[in-house]
């Protein structure tokens, strides 16, 4: 019998060193050209910031051409996303979704599930208010993100932070509100599966 070679885990990349999108500088452009008609940069100044954000390739490279500015101002949306597991469950994600800054998830008997590894989100804060009851609600959120979880009660079913505080400049912090009830919470970054999928496939859950 031919013995296999050993898997080689996927490779962890910095949040900084992570190739940037059309979108991710489209973005960066919008926020100079913003910062350019409020006074805070000259001209010159924003044509040699554009012409750098429109060639870099990193989430690194375009978060130093922004690091001395205010975060954009979030365009929050008027209704809450509101998930309810019921007795079979719901997630939203991980393919492209539109995140709003409120998030309510009640796990129910059937669990509940929100994935934020694929969306774009540019606002600064989003809250998700979460409530294990029965079955448990699961977040899951890029590495470029981070948590806050100070305002979350354990309930009997417990708080479990595996997340790290390794957040981009210009990336969303997850306000976590709510109570674990019974099942409790896990809040966390992609596990290994997770991984395969977002660098193998980056189209498949879109």
């Amino acid at each position: 019998m031919t013995a296999q070679p050993p898997e080689i885990p996927p490779r962890t990349v910095p949040a900084g060193e992570i190739r940037a999108s059309h979108d991710d500088r489209e973005a960066v452009v919008e926020q100079l050209r913003d910062a350019a008609a409020e006074g805070r940069i000259d001209l010159d100044e924003l044509d040699a910031r554009l012409e750098q954000a429109l060639t870099s390739k990193t989430h690194g490279e375009l978060a130093v051409l922004t690091a001395d500015l205010p975060r954009p101002k979030p365009a929050e949306s008027a209704q809450p996303l509101v998930l309810k597991g019921g007795m079979s469950g719901a997630s939203r994600g991980p393919g492209r979704w539109e995140v709003p800054a409120h998030v309510i998830a009640h796990g129910g008997l059937g669990g509940v599930k929100v994935d934020f590894t694929r969306v774009e989100c540019r606002l600064a804060e989003v809250v998700v208010e979460a409530y294990g009851e029965m079955a448990g609600v699961t977040i899951v959120i890029p590495d470029t993100w981070a948590a806050d979880t100070g305002g979350m009660d354990p309930g009997l079913g417990g708080l479990r932070d595996r997340t790290t505080p390794d957040r981009l400049p210009g990336t969303p912090l997850i306000r976590l509100t709510g109570s674990g009830g019974m099942a409790g919470v896990v809040v966390r970054h992609p596990n290994r599966r997770e991984r395969r999928k977002l660098h193998g496939d980056p189209a498949q859950n879109s």
